[in-house]
């Protein structure tokens, strides 16, 4: 029988196993295609690490200021921190974290690639016209909410996903009472990113802004529409200059990861017992599913694929870090422990 030390961090091993094997998938399609992996610009992992860093800071010190009681002055909050972040719960929280950039950067390196397949929207299109009996979704909801202001509304939802993320991701780890538990939504995201990242190898495209750009034509012009034309030509400078060292592409529609993430973050707020969190999640989540239809991001059928991406990544990831063999304690965010309890 193995002592509880011995496989107090085996929920890491297994992490970084999945880790290593994607990273293998990712040298061996840079090997195949010819083009090394690349961070322009620090975008994908040197500024996300730090943004990371810098994210973590601010709620541990939250997290302190909430657990230091009854008195709270920066000396006692001083303490409570250095008592909560041992350096082995550092080390733990930060092999954690750098799992999710490392996945996250071969995610999009593996993404940049799939322009070398043959974008098949007509086959996505055809699905959302057979879905909703001939008629286009996106159009639909033009004609329901109006093409003005909800527009706005739904931009600034879609837009807001990159700052939930970022959130959710170190909220997980620094609020948890073991680093374990935030590692389960960790370990969620990593497999949302692979199995994502598998669909658009699966059924490459570029989305309904690029293959019916006439149904959204009658939208305001926003920061959507410059995005998307700097996708285009971002993977058009890909195809015609592979090798130049800023060559990056950043468009794939099946499924949407946006609905994904989402989802995964959603289920997972569940998870930790947050009950008000997940109805306001929930709540989000319409909004992003409306908003990646209606700005032309994705197809309904894209919302579909990333919904069931998220269920799948979710389960997958509380398997890898709680294994049905192994019967831990576990514990929420509302549920504290002992300080000296870290794994």
């Amino acid at each position: 029988m193995k002592s509880p030390t011995s496989t107090s961090t085996a929920w890491l091993l297994r992490l970084w196993v999945v880790v290593a094997v994607f990273a293998t998938v990712t040298v061996l399609r840079s090997l195949q295609v010819g083009i090394p992996l690349r961070d322009p610009h620090g975008e994908v992992l040197r500024n996300r690490v730090a943004l990371t860093v810098a994210i973590f800071a601010v709620l541990v010190a939250l997290d302190a200021l909430r657990r230091t009681t009854p008195r709270r002055t920066l000396r006692t909050v001083w303490r409570t921190v250095r008592e909560r972040w041992t350096r082995r719960r550092l080390l733990l929280a930060a092999r954690t974290l750098l799992a999710f950039h490392v996945v996250y950067f071969c995610y999009h390196n593996l993404k940049s690639w799939d322009v070398f397949n043959q974008p098949r929207d007509q086959h996505l299109l055809a699905w959302d016209r057979w879905l909703f009996l001939g008629h286009s979704p996106a159009v639909l909801l033009h004609q329901l909410l109006g093409e003005h202001v909800a527009a706005y509304v739904l931009l600034v939802v879609y837009e807001s996903f990159s700052t939930l993320v970022a959130i959710s991701l170190v909220a997980a780890v620094a609020f948890a009472d073991r680093v374990r538990e935030g590692a389960v939504m960790v370990a969620s995201l990593v497999w949302v990113w692979i199995l994502g990242v598998a669909t658009y190898y699966a059924i490459p495209s570029l989305g309904p802004f690029w293959s019916a750009p006439q149904e959204f034509a009658g939208l305001p012009h926003t920061m959507v529409q410059d995005t998307q034309a700097r996708y285009l030509a971002q993977r058009a400078e890909l195809l015609a200059h592979p090798h130049a060292a800023d060559s990056f592409a950043q468009v794939s529609a099946f499924a949407s990861l946006h609905v994904g993430v989402t989802f995964v973050i959603v289920l997972m707020a569940s998870y930790y017992g947050l009950r008000r969190t997940t109805r306001v999640l929930a709540v989000f989540l319409c909004g992003t599913m409306l908003a990646t239809v209606y700005l032309g991001w994705h197809f309904a059928i894209d919302d579909i694929a990333g919904l069931a991406i998220g269920w799948v990544s979710v389960q997958l990831g509380r398997w890898i870090i709680h294994p049905a063999h192994e019967r831990a304690d576990r514990t929420v965010l509302v549920r504290p422990e002992p300080e000296a309890v870290v794994d």
